[in-house]
């Protein structure tokens, strides 16, 4: 007899057989990695949170940045690593570099926008390493493209001076 839809009530999913009660059992259906053990995907999930700057301490430590000990706002991330932003900053995103533009949802989860253009009128959040007095310009890397043009051309140029025999005539061009 037909159902209401036009179904007939059984089951359309075929059912896997029995095990046959001699048969070995399935020498992987026990195993489970051990507590504690790394999961597949934590490493790139360390490599993105380096990437982006969510290197803040974890709790129980206290939000203090390890290079100038100012306090930051902690929130962790969508891949469970915490990023310190600098308090009480909210910047229009049109004038945050690419990658440093920080946004927290309303559950308190911060998320990075990466080389994302930001919306009309959007504020977004930086990290703190972006405004900190203890690391240099060159451990910030604000302008990620510009850095990766300026390793790009300096390539070029040594290779070109190579060719030439002209290296000298570079004295440092990175």
């Amino acid at each position: 007899m037909l159902g209401p839809m036009g179904d007939t009530g059984e089951s359309s999913i075929i059912p896997l057989p029995d095990p046959e009660p001699d048969s070995e059992p399935d020498p992987d259906g026990h195993r489970q990695q051990p507590p504690g053990a790394p999961q597949p995907w934590e490493k790139t999930d360390r490599a993105q949170a380096a990437e982006e700057g969510a290197t803040g301490p974890e709790p129980p430590a206290p939000p203090l940045c390890p290079h100038c000990g100012l306090a930051g706002d902690r929130h962790v991330t969508y891949y469970g690593f915490y990023v310190l932003l600098e308090p009480g900053l909210p910047v229009p995103a049109h004038r945050v570099p690419a990658w440093h533009r920080w946004y927290v949802d309303s559950n308190g989860t911060a998320w990075n926008s990466r080389e994302d253009e930001p919306e009309p009128g959007a504020m977004c959040r930086i990290p703190h390493q972006v405004a900190c007095p203890g690391l240099r310009l060159e451990e910030i890397g604000l302008w990620r493209w510009l850095d990766a043009v300026r390793a790009d051309n300096e390539r070029r140029a040594r290779r070109k001076a190579d060719e030439s025999g002209t290296a000298e005539a570079l004295p440092n061009v990175g």
